[in-house]
Formats: C-alpha cells, structure tokens, sequence
C-alpha cells in the first residue's frame, strides 16, 4: 500500500504517456485524450437507482443527476470532440431515468457521444435512436487504442484481488482500453487508518478506467512490477501507486 498524509498537496489531474499519446487522468473518473480531444469515462449504471427503487430500496434519482453534473462540467471544462462512453451507460430495463440523460445530452449538442455497449446496456434498439449517440456493439479501434467495455482478457479474483493471469499480446497490437471491472485500489491515510479507493490501472497492454458513476463500487486490484496504477483520492486528486 502507498501513504497519503497530505492530500492537498496532491494533484488534482495528472496526465501521462501512452502509446506515444497523452492521456490527462481526472479525479472525476474520466480521462481526457489530448490528441484527439476525446473524453473518456465507463460505467455511469444510469437507471440503477430506479432499478432498486422498483425491488423496495429507497435509492433517490438524485444520485444520478450528481453524476450527469460532474459529467457536464467536464465537457463544458474540456470542450471534447467526442464524448466516449465504455460501456454500461444504463444499469436495467427502460425507465424514467433514461430519458432524463436524452434530454441532458440535448444541452450539449452537437456534441457527440459514442456508446460502446456494455453487458448491462440492454434497452431496445428504438431507445438507443438518438441524433447525437453512436452505438457500436463490441469494439472501437482508434489507433493506437482499441476501445471496448469488458477487457480482452478479463482478470480473475484472487488472493490479494483481481489479477490479470499470464497472456501474451503482439507488442504493435492495439492498447486495449476497457471498464467493466470497476478498478480499485488500498492506500494509507496515516494514523493507522487505510481506504480503499477508485483508481485507473494501466497494464502492459490492457487499461482499466474507474467506474465513473458514484452508485458503483471497486475491487481491489492484485498490481504487479509491470503495472501502472493511479489512485483517485475523495474525487479531488490523483495519486501514483505503482
């Protein structure tokens, strides 16, 4: 685990080099492609507070409006070419919810906003008939990064948490950035107390980003000597971990 005893001192963004690209992290779970000026951010699970609200738990619809805000604010920060969602934009069935994010994306356009599906994102095609939404079932190859909602190959719950198992991906192949997993990882916040955070964990040929909406959990990570891993301190600052 890595120490953190002054979180004020940390930064709030951090951009690093990928594949010869530049890729700014942000605390609000996204990330922003200075190239092609694409943000990018995964598992928003929009809907999943009507879901359980339907099987009894009393979840407020609110929770999802924050993140439609933070989200707003980065694009009205950032002004991307292209908003790129990986996958479970939407949690379940058709419900209110939904339409509160078409009529959200309206104020933003033309702005447009890529889908690539995700196993939760499951509503009927008609729903998905938007002008400003661009739906693509599995994979988005954008050199040099090949886009996709579940991991090629997908990390297995171990002793000391999720670990990617041995693989072997052609050196020129395409870096594979994905959600679905819901990266996190533990640091120290001294005084003997310790938590367990969000983070962005990029391994030789796969990269994970956080779940952007705050109605989500992590899993802890299982980092290796070849991994880069990014923790993401109370939505306000980035930290290196490996």
């Amino acid at each position: 685990m890595t120490n953190v005893t002054s979180p004020k001192k940390l930064p709030t963004k951090l951009s690093i080099p990928l594949r010869n690209q530049h890729l700014t992290l942000l605390p609000q779970r996204a990330l922003f492609w200075e190239e092609k000026k694409y943000l990018l951010l995964s598992d928003l699970h929009l809907g999943k507070a009507g879901h359980f609200r339907k099987n009894g738990s009393p979840i407020p619809a609110a929770v999802h409006w924050k993140d439609l805000v933070v989200l707003g604010t980065l694009v009205e920060t950032y002004r991307p070419e292209k908003v790129v969602l990986l996958g479970d934009l939407f949690h379940s069935a058709l419900n209110n919810e939904w339409l509160d994010f078409a009529s959200w994306m309206e104020q933003y356009a033309p702005l447009p906003f890529v889908l690539v599906k995700g196993n939760h994102d499951m509503l009927p095609d008609a729903a998905y008939d938007l002008p400003q939404l661009e739906v693509i079932a599995e994979e988005w190859p954008v050199e040099p990064f090949l886009f996709t909602h579940k991991p090629l190959i997908e990390p297995k719950n171990q002793r000391g948490g999720w670990k990617f198992p041995e693989y072997n991906i052609e050196a020129d192949s395409l870096y594979n950035l994905a959600g679905h997993i819901h990266p996190g990882t533990t640091v120290r916040l001294g005084l003997g107390q310790s938590e367990r955070m969000p983070c962005f964990f990029f391994g030789p040929n796969i990269g994970l980003l956080p779940a952007f909406g705050q109605f989500t959990g992590c899993v802890r990570m299982n980092v290796t000597p070849q991994d880069q891993v990014y923790g993401i301190v109370g939505e306000r600052s980035i930290i290196p971990i490996r």
